[in-house]
């Protein structure tokens, strides 16, 4: 399942993740680092509720993608704008502003045929890429509830199609999707319990119901380590007698408070190790582990997806 592909020489990457522990951060940052050295790159978002233009500083983002920034693109799916491109570029259909009961009829088809519109995402964005529109598409795609069945999708409707133009048409996807030189996921986690359990839990799927490679796993807000074993041991005698006094009366009545914060620091790293350390336990051989630091700032925005950026680069060694 593991391939020797470093990250950006990658064609496709799906960036997926539980809630909440910053994949469409981490999806923005590959896509700046991979502008920042010099290729065409396109980020997509598949959740028509993300909010990806703000983590790259831009309005709100649409099917055309747009140029943010130099070599770096982005767009927001759309699955019924990718029927249209589909019926124009396959079918030769003409454009038509108002698809009138075609749209109704594909949706009627898309409630009744689950992978229908997962398989019109899948195929936008493998289509970029074998027509090498860009040199990389960085995909925030579904969370890890829904990711594997968006994956799977093509090979869903093979199994249904067997013959004719749907059936062409997801023999390349297939292809593109299980080339592990081309194709990769990317899995975003956080040093804590639910997250890294959601982490092996996908790894074991994408091997068991998917042939699409593991390209890295992303451990986001990793906390520092700020004190040593030596540190820990003066914080302690710090904190009764004479020397909690002397400090006190040194920096006033915020010493002892200072010395928790100390503590709960430590507390707070530690107790993250055994999960750090469950996770690599679970991985398969070979697999990139990248740690993001936590960034303490209030609002995402571009700033902290260059900082993210940074750290990303610094981990693959640029």
């Amino acid at each position: 399942m593991a391939g020797i592909t470093p990250l950006l020489d990658h064609r496709l990457l799906f960036v997926t993740g539980k809630g909440g522990v910053g994949k469409t951060s981490v999806a923005s940052a590959i896509g700046m680092l991979a502008a920042e050295r010099g290729k065409r790159t396109l980020v997509c978002e598949v959740d028509a509720k993300g909010n990806l233009a703000d983590f790259l500083g831009v309005g709100p983002l649409q099917f055309e993608a747009t140029e943010v920034r130099k070599h770096l693109f982005a767009m927001s799916m759309d699955t019924e704008e990718s029927l249209k491109e589909y019926l124009r570029i396959f079918l030769k259909v003409p454009f038509v502003s108002r698809m009138g009961t075609l749209a109704g009829a594909f949706d009627f088809i898309a409630n009744a045929a689950p992978g229908v519109k997962e398989i019109l995402t899948v195929g936008k964005l493998t289509y970029d890429v074998k027509e090498h529109h860009y040199d990389l598409v960085v995909v925030d795609a579904s969370a890890t509830g829904h990711v594997v069945g968006q994956l799977a999708s093509p090979v869903a409707i093979n199994e249904l199609v067997k013959v004719g133009l749907v059936r062409n048409q997801t023999d390349w996807m297939i292809d593109i999707l299980t080339d592990h030189t081309q194709t990769g996921v990317v899995v975003v986690t956080a040093p804590e319990e639910m997250p890294v359990s959601e982490t092996l839990e996908l790894i074991g799927r994408l091997g068991t119901e998917t042939e699409i490679g593991l390209a890295a796993v992303v451990v986001n807000r990793v906390l520092p380590e700020l004190f040593s074993g030596d540190d820990e041991a003066i914080f302690e005698q710090l904190r009764s007698g004479p020397p909690l006094d002397a400090l006190t009366a040194q920096i006033g009545p915020g010493a002892t408070d200072l010395l928790e914060a100390a503590d709960l620091a430590v507390r707070l790293r530690r107790g993250r190790v055994s999960h750090l350390s469950r996770l690599r336990d679970g991985l398969p051989t070979g697999v990139d582990l990248l740690y993001l630091p936590y960034l303490f700032h209030r609002a995402h925005g571009v700033r902290a997806t260059g900082r993210i950026a940074e750290e990303l680069g610094s981990e693959l060694g640029f």
